[in-house]
Order: structure tokens, then C-alpha cells, then sequence
């Protein structure tokens, strides 16, 4: 145990550390911080860094076993009625209290916290429900995203101009640090129970349509409701150490019990599936203990950092750069920041090693890191550009989605699903906030439209890394091809070379050509004597 928390912990370090130098360079040369913004910043990193590793360690022994178990056991049950209310559930009861969509909540003003998390829950269990009826009945994963696209894009005419980067924001939030781990483990239970081919396509693509669900049900809530008035996003003032540490004093409390009750749904679920249906030995259920302890205590001081220190940082860097800058600056900052920041979401991590898993390394995890964080660049680059033109987020995701549901029939099953599942699980909480503050403050500096300019930065993280990752898989596909183009000729070749060897054999064969009449040497029989010998 010890061995594997050194090995977290040097992982999450190396995540972490390019954020606090990236920060330390632009504080230095062109967005200077007050001094303790950044002495917030600095010791908010520290606690960031032990908090996705204790998040690590209690994926791996706790929420993934717990998923597993609780996704293979509703499958065995046989009860299609039972499936699909457990999902439904499963699916409210792990949003409802996701601490990334009550960080969204409570930047909007105008509606209340309380009706959009409950609009999101329902959103994320009918998509759950969705997901695990497409893996029991078989559904093309392709054409279940089209229909959904489809009709978002068709739901994003009729909602509210202000509410709609709102609702393209709210999916991507959804799917944090308790959410992704939990429901990829759900299906990797649930699809591995069949055994058959299709198992590990199938184990992906939960993430994906609990992505799109949400933003579904939000646009239909922008028909009735519009945020009003400015951002809700308040700046401490930070004069001292002992600021820093009230500061923390005063956060601590809030998000044990916020983090209490984000993770006493799925406690309870897995009580009452291990009462009545597992009945796991003593020792499983004191691992899954401990790893949820980890998980707990990780998860608080992750969200307590990003929340405390990296939000107001994310805000005052923009707000700076927008004000002492040209645009183009923001822009390629951004892109920066972009690049760097996907590397240390908690939930990130979790889907790196299972796709290398699944995938037998054909996916190593350094490839998809290389390929979500550029992917990202990209997005944040797009966020910014729409903060300084104020373009309507439309314009990048019909345009970016119709590309990448193009180019689910153009790569591998697997690789659609990885892609989909992929964007979502880059939009977590550092997504939320850091960048989206990011945003905030450059938007608020130039006197821009919050609701339409700076939101929708959470959306577009969502979608670029579903075309990056596809590219990937386009590019294996035609790699194999290729190979398979190459070995069918060498193939025609040998057995043409083997035709001609036997048509020279001489007319009149010999005793050796009758006992081995095709002339291959290599499997010509032994002399019975000869044989009896080395016996």
C-alpha cells in the first residue's frame, strides 16, 4: 500500500507542478498577482496535490469495485424492471450532490440553486437509464449520440439566448470526480457479465450519455427560466497567513459535509446491494472501507483548494491579462493554461488507466493525455476567442459535434466510445473552477455578457477532445488497413513460391518425394527407424 500511495503521489505531482509554474511565469512577466493571491494559490496546490492523491488511491480499492459489483450483480438479476429503476436512481442519487454542478449553481443568479441541480439529476439518470439499456439490447452507440445531438441542437433554438451556454455548460460539470470513476465501473460491470466481443466497447459510452442528458433537459428548462444580473463568483481579500488559514478554517467544514453527502448515495446503494445480493466477505468490505476514506479525504481538500485558491487565481488572471493586454494574449494564455490544467482532473487519471487496460496498451495513457490536453488547448483558445467577440457558442458546437458524429463511421466502434466518454471526463471540477473564472473575469474586465460570452467554456473542453481522440483512432484504422494490404500480397507471394517449387519437382519421383509428395521439407515425416531410435 505504501509503494502504490508513492506512486499517486508522484503522479499527482507531476500533474500539479507545470499549473503552479505556468502561474509563477505569468506572475512574473505579464499578470503580475497581489502576493498573497498567489501565496493562496501556492498553498492551495499543495493540498491539491495530496488530495488527488489520496482520490487515486480510494478509486482503485473503493468506487471502482463498488461500481463493478453493484453493474454485474443488477445484470444477473435478469429483471429488466429492476435494471432500469436502479439506473434511474443510481443516476439522480450520484448527480444530485456532484460538488462540480454546485459549483455552477452557485455562479448563476436569477434561478434558483436547488432547480437547476435537480433538472441536471433527471437529466443524468434517463441517460443512465439509456446507457445501460443500449448495452443489454445492443443499440449503435453512433446513432444513439446523433439522435440526441440532433434534437439538442434543434431544443437550442427554442431556449433562452441567455440560458443556453448554461445549458451546453451543465453536462460537462456533471460528469466529476465521483461521477466518472462510479459509472464507467457500472458498466464495466454490467457489459462484462456477456463475456462476448463487444465487452469492452460496451464498458464505454456510459459518460458520454450522461453528458448529453443533462444539457437536454436544461435547454428545455431555458424555455421557462433566464439568469439575471452579474456573476455570484466573490474574491477573498488575502492580506496575511492567518487570512489564508480562517480561510481555510472556514471551508473545511463546508465541503466535509458537502463531500458527506455526495458520497452517501452511493454508500447506501452499496449497503442495501450488499444486504440483499452480494454478501462480500469481511475482508472485501474492510478495503472498500478504507479506499472510501481515501476517496472522502482527497476529495475534500481537492475541492477545498480548487474552490478556495484556484478559483480566485483563475479570475484574476484573466481579469489582468484582459486589462493589460491585447486579446490575442488572452487567447494564447488561455490555450496555455488549456493544455496543462486537463492534466491534473482527478477523473482524468481513472480514464487514462482503464483505456490502457482495456486497449492492451494500443491506447497508452501518455498518448491520451497528449491527446485530451491538446484537444483542451483548443478549447480554451475557442472560450477566449468568444469572450472578446462575443459569438454565440452555437457556432462552435453544431460545427464540432456534426464533425465528430461524421466521424463515428469512420473509426473503430471502441474509439467512438473512448472519444465521447473522453470529452466529458476532461470538463471536471479544475474546468469549472479555474477556467470558467478564467473567463469570468476577462469577460467582466471588457464589460461582456457573462451568460453568453464567458459561460460555455466548460461545453467547448467537452467537445474537442471527442475529435482529437477519434483522429487518433481514424489514423489506427487506416494504419491497419494498410498492414492488412500488406500481408494479404506477401501472403499470394508465398504460396505462389510454393506452387512453382512443386510444379520443378521431377516427373519420376523418388522414394524421399513419395513419402512427402508436396515437396515441403519442413514437414516431412521421420524414418520410422530413426524415430525408434531417439526414443
Amino acid at each position: 500500500m505504501l509503494e502504490l500511495l508513492i506512486a499517486k503521489l508522484k503522479e499527482s505531482s507531476f500533474s500539479v507542478i507545470p499549473i503552479i509554474i505556468l502561474v509563477f511565469l505569468l506572475h512574473i512577466t505579464i499578470a503580475s498577482m497581489p502576493f498573497w493571491s498567489l501565496a493562496l494559490f501556492l498553498v492551495s496546490a499543495l493540498f491539491m496535490i495530496f488530495g488527488i492523491t489520496l482520490f487515486n488511491l480510494g478509486v482503485d480499492v473503493s468506487l471502482i469495485p463498488i461500481g463493478e459489483q453493484i453493474g454485474s450483480s443488477l445484470v444477473k438479476s435478469r429483471n429488466l424492471l429492476l435494471i432500469i429503476v436502479s439506473t434511474f436512481m443510481i443516476g439522480i442519487f450520484i448527480s444530485v450532490a456532484e460538488p462540480d454542478l454546485i459549483v455552477l449553481a452557485e455562479q448563476i443568479n436569477g434561478v434558483p440553486d436547488s432547480m437547476i441541480i435537480l433538472v441536471v439529476s433527471l437529466g443524468v439518470g434517463l441517460a443512465l437509464v439509456g446507457a445501460f439499456l443500449r448495452i443489454l439490447f445492443q443499440f449503435s452507440l453512433s446513432y444513439l449520440l446523433i439522435t440526441c445531438y440532433l434534437l439538442a441542437f434543434i431544443l437550442s433554438k427554442f431556449t433562452s439566448i441567455d440560458f443556453l451556454s448554461i445549458a451546453w455548460e451543465s453536462g460537462g460539470v456533471t460528469t466529476g470526480p465521483i461521477m466518472v470513476p462510479f459509472v464507467m465501473a457500472l458498466g464495466l460491470g454490467l457489459a462484462s457479465v456477456r463475456g462476448d466481443k463487444t465487452t469492452e466497447e460496451d464498458s464505454f459510452g456510459l459518460i458520454s450519455l450522461c453528458l448529453i442528458g443533462p444539457i437536454l433537459t436544461v435547454l428545455i428548462l431555458g424555455m421557462f427560466y433566464s439568469p439575471a444580473g452579474g456573476s455570484a463568483l466573490v474574491i477573498p481579500k488575502i492580506q496575511s497567513m492567518s487570512d489564508i488559514a480562517s480561510l481555510y478554517g472556514a471551508n473545511f467544514p463546508a465541503y466535509f459535509k458537502q463531500i458527506t453527502i455526495a458520497l452517501f448515495p452511493m454508500i447506501f446503494i452499496f449497503t442495501m446491494f450488499q444486504l440483499f445480493k452480494l454478501h462480500l466477505k469481511t475482508k472485501a468490505l474492510l478495503k472498500i472501507g478504507a479506499g472510501t476514506m481515501y476517496t472522502y479525504v482527497g476529495l475534500v481538500l481537492f475541492l477545498t483548494s480548487a474552490n478556495v485558491g484556484f478559483m480566485p487565481a483563475g479570475y484574476q488572471l484573466g481579469s489582468i491579462l484582459m486589462e493589460n493586454h491585447s486579446p490575442w494574449v488572452l487567447i494564447l494564455v488561455g490555450m496555455v493554461i488549456g493544455y496543462f490544467v486537463v492534466a491534473a482532473e482527478p477523473a482524468v487519471f481513472v480514464l487514462k488507466r482503464q483505456v490502457e487496460d482495456i486497449t492492451a496498451g494500443a491506447i497508452s495513457a501518455k498518448t491520451m493525455g497528449i491527446g485530451l490536453s491538446i484537444g483542451v488547448a483548443v478549447s480554451v483558445g475557442l472560450a477566449m476567442l468568444r469572450v472578446v467577440t462575443g459569438l454565440s457558442i452555437l457556432y462552435f458546437v453544431i460545427p464540432g459535434y456534426v464533425i465528430a458524429l461524421i466521424l463515428t463511421f469512420m473509426v473503430p466502434p471502441l474509439f467512438t466510445s473512448i472519444a465521447f466518454d473522453s470529452g466529458a471526463v476532461a470538463s471536471g471540477p479544475l474546468a469549472a473552477t479555474f477556467m470558467l473564472p478564467f473567463a469570468i473575469g476577462a469577460s467582466e474586465t471588457i464589460g461582456g455578457n457573462l451568460y453568453t460570452d464567458a459561460f460555455g467554456i466548460v461545453a467547448l473542453v467537452a467537445m474537442t477532445p471527442v475529435i482529437t481522440l477519434q483522429l487518433f483512432g481514424l489514423i489506427y484504422a487506416m494504419q491497419s488497413k494498410m498492414e492488412e494490404r500488406n500481408v494479404i500480397p506477401a501472403l499470394e507471394d508465398t504460396i505462389i513460391d510454393l506452387d512453382v517449387s512443386s510444379s520443378n519437382q521431377n516427373t519420376i519421383p523418388d522414394e524421399k518425394d513419395l513419402e512427402n509428395p508436396m515437396g515441403y521439407p519442413s514437414i516431412q515425416p521421420p524414418i520410422k527407424e530413426e524415430k525408434e531410435g531417439f526414443e
